[in-house]
C-alpha cells in the first residue's frame, strides 16, 4: 500500500518562484503541492481550507506578512507545519518566523535538495534550518529573549506591519474589515504598548522586529 503523500501549500507573491517550487515538489514520489497563495490572507485562508501537511511561507509577502501569517496558521492549525523561505540570514527574521511558530527555515538560494530534506523533515515532526544560517543565529533564538511584540494582540500585530507598510487608518480598516474607529484604537494601543510615539517609531520597529522589510 503507498503512503500517504506529503501536501504542500506554497505562499509566496512571486509566480516564477512557486512554479519553480511546485516543479520540485510535485517531482517527488512522496509529496505533493496541493495548492499556492500569493499574499499572507490567501495563505491563512487556503491553509484552513486545504489543511495541508507543510506550509512553506515567504517571510515578506503584501497584506499580511509570513511571520504574522505562521502566527495564525500555527494557532488555529496545530497539524500543520511551516517552513518560513527568505532571502534573510538575519538573525531577526529567523528569531521572529520561529518564535510565530514555523518548525523551519530556509534561505531562497538553498539547494534543491535542502528545500526537500526542510519539506520532509517538518512532515516528520522534526526541525530544519537551512545550512547556510549561522551559528550566532541559532544562539540568537535561543536566548528566548523578552520580545516587545508579544505585547500586542493578534489584531495590534496586523495593524502594526500595515501601519509600516504606509497604509492610512482608512486603508487599513479596508483591508481588516473593520471601521475606522476601531483601526483608530488598535493603532493608539500598540503606540502605548510599544512606547511608539510617531508613525517613524513604529516604521522603524516593525524593521528593526522584521515585521516588515
Amino acid at each position: 500500500m503507498q503512503n500517504k503523500k506529503i501536501r504542500v501549500l506554497l505562499a509566496d507573491d512571486h509566480a516564477i518562484l512557486r512554479k519553480g517550487v511546485r516543479l520540485l515538489i510535485d517531482a517527488q514520489p512522496d509529496m505533493e503541492v496541493v495548492g499556492e497563495a500569493q499574499t499572507g490572507r490567501e495563505a491563512i485562508a487556503e491553509a484552513r481550507s486545504l489543511k495541508p501537511d507543510v506550509v512553506v511561507m515567504d517571510v515578506s509577502m503584501p497584506e499580511l506578512n509570513g511571520i504574522e501569517g505562521t502566527r495564525q496558521i500555527c494557532d488555529e492549525l496545530p497539524y500543520t507545519r511551516v517552513i518560513g523561505l527568505s532571502m534573510h540570514k538575519d538573525s531577526v527574521y529567523v528569531r521572529e518566523i520561529l518564535r510565530a511558530g514555523a518548525r523551519g527555515y530556509l534561505l531562497k538560494d538553498s539547494d534543491d535538495a535542502d528545500l526537500i530534506r526542510a519539506v520532509r523533515a517538518v512532515a516528520h515532526g522534526e526541525a530544519f534550518l537551512s545550512p547556510a544560517v549561522s551559528d550566532a543565529v541559532l544562539t540568537d533564538y535561543r536566548k528566548h529573549v523578552s520580545n516587545p511584540v508579544d505585547l500586542l494582540t493578534s489584531r495590534e500585530r496586523e495593524v502594526l506591519a500595515l501601519i509600516a507598510e504606509g497604509k492610512t487608518n482608512k486603508e487599513i480598516a479596508t483591508v481588516l474589515n473593520l471601521s475606522v474607529y476601531t483601526v483608530e484604537s488598535h493603532r493608539g494601543s500598540v503606540m502605548e504598548k510599544l512606547n511608539l510615539h510617531n508613525t517613524g517609531d513604529i516604521v522603524r520597529f516593525a524593521l528593526r522586529n522584521g515585521i516588515v522589510s
